[in-house]
């Protein structure tokens, strides 16, 4: 194995990637919200999900902050995978409803949700024909 194999391996593992069962990814603006509230946001989002015992163990919850997810309006922007939903207007205030009901009860805030594309389930990587 290669050095350069063995240190992303090694960072990999200390992130804790392989165990995680979401990924959030959060835009932090600068054309769907101001970057202050982005990075509000986002730094909510950090915490809740470090106070809510979100980073590890078998709820483990990634989480990813994003220039841009395209959807130009009504930001912060969220998206979470694998179940696909897409969140508007993610302000820190309604940070921690999120992670009780989506991540915790696994209840999505549908009056948040403007749209739905779930990843197939899959064991392994995609490879193509």
């Amino acid at each position: 194995m290669s050095e350069k194999m063995q240190e992303l391996q090694t960072v990999a593992a200390k992130l804790g990637i392989g165990g995680y069962t979401r990924h959030v990814f959060l835009c932090i603006g600068p054309t769907c919200c101001t970057p202050e509230t982005g990075l509000a946001s986002w730094e909510k989002l950090k915490q809740t999900l470090k106070d809510k015992g979100l980073t590890s163990g078998p709820n483990a919850c990634y989480r990813t902050k994003v220039g841009c997810l395209r959807i130009c309006t009504d930001g912060p922007t969220m998206v979470v995978y694998p179940e696909g939903t897409w969140y508007h207007g993610m302000t820190p205030e309604r940070i921690e409803r999120f992670v009780e009901q989506h991540l915790l009860a696994g209840q999505p805030i549908e009056e948040w949700v403007f749209a739905n594309n779930a990843l197939p389930n899959t064991n392994g990587p995609q490879t193509k024909p």
